[in-house]
């Protein structure tokens, strides 16, 4: 059994921490979406929140930038955000209806984001120009998103049960998954893409020349919701509906760890500055695990 510290909180009461990264200024970067914020959060628990926008704007996904910057879409008004480290918020619109969710750096020196409701992934540059991309694939829900190891961005297609690749041409492949489920988080280990499938309670691991091997989880009704890897080649995920948080080794090996508060609902993951684990917990929480 894998062995680690005690689970720590910190409480950020209804403001609903939902997806987290850490930040070039060595701080945690939160969006709250029910109090409408980001939030940046030190290791040592302190906590300074800023307006993403109008109120509910529901900041949603947050991702560090290579601008001195981070950035998240605002999945209440189709917009991006973007907030620099001393607290100053700019914000780009998108087509209406648009649902974008998530986003990450890419090796491009750009953002990339899902676009849920339109079928395409986004590119942003620092000073805001923005262009799109189509999957191919209609109702696909393209979902979470991530830089892989060969240097293209990676994501979940949360209705077509896929993953997909697009290069920085904009030239977009998809992998199917073996039988049916929904891929929702995804993250870059350093020779593979790791992603959890909600529906189907499992982990899958995806070689950059597609081959996909899948691990169920101890409990198939967990709904892991996010993930993060690390460079060990390991990897954190979010059980969202069985309010744990779980280790995954490098050979699938899984271990489960319970979260002291009940029905907190982990969404969010990743390794932190201080070499810690740290999920939000939307009931109102920030979770911390010292592997």
């Amino acid at each position: 059994m894998r062995l680690v510290s005690k689970i720590e909180e910190f409480p950020l009461p209804d403001a609903g921490p939902y997806g987290i990264t850490s930040g070039a200024d060595g701080a945690l970067w939160l969006t709250l979406v029910n109090s409408g914020e980001i939030a940046r959060m030190t290791t040592d628990g302190k906590v300074e929140t800023f307006p993403a926008g109008p109120k509910g704007r529901r900041p949603t996904i947050i991702a560090a930038g290579v601008d001195n910057a981070v950035w998240f879409t605002r999945l209440g008004d189709a917009h991006l955000g973007r907030i620099t480290y001393d607290g100053v918020v700019s914000a780009f619109p998108l087509s209406d209806g648009a649902n974008p969710f998530g986003i990450c750096a890419g090796p491009d020196g750009a953002m990339w984001f899902t676009e849920m409701a339109t079928d395409r992934i986004g590119r942003i540059t620092p000073d805001g120009g923005i262009t799109h991309f189509d999957i191919g694939v209609q109702g696909g829900f393209p979902s979470m998103i991530t830089t892989g190891p060969d240097d293209a961005l990676w994501f979940t297609l949360n209705q077509a049960n896929a993953i997909g690749r697009i290069d920085l041409d904009g030239n977009v492949s998809l992998h199917q998954l073996p039988d049916a489920g929904a891929p929702v988080g995804i993250a870059a280990g350093p020779d593979a893409l790791w992603f959890v499938d909600i529906a189907a309670g499992r982990v899958g691991r995806l070689t950059v020349d597609g081959e996909v091997t899948l691990y169920p989880l101890p409990d198939p009704t967990a709904k892991p919701h996010a993930i993060t890897a690390l460079p060990s080649g390991d990897c954190w995920l979010t059980e969202w509906a069985a309010n744990r948080l779980a280790h995954v080794s490098a050979t699938g090996n899984i271990t489960e760890h319970p979260l002291p508060t009940p029905s907190s609902e982990p969404h969010g993951i990743t390794l932190g500055p201080d070499g810690a684990i740290w999920a939000a917990l939307e009931i109102g929480s920030v979770a911390r695990i010292a592997p």
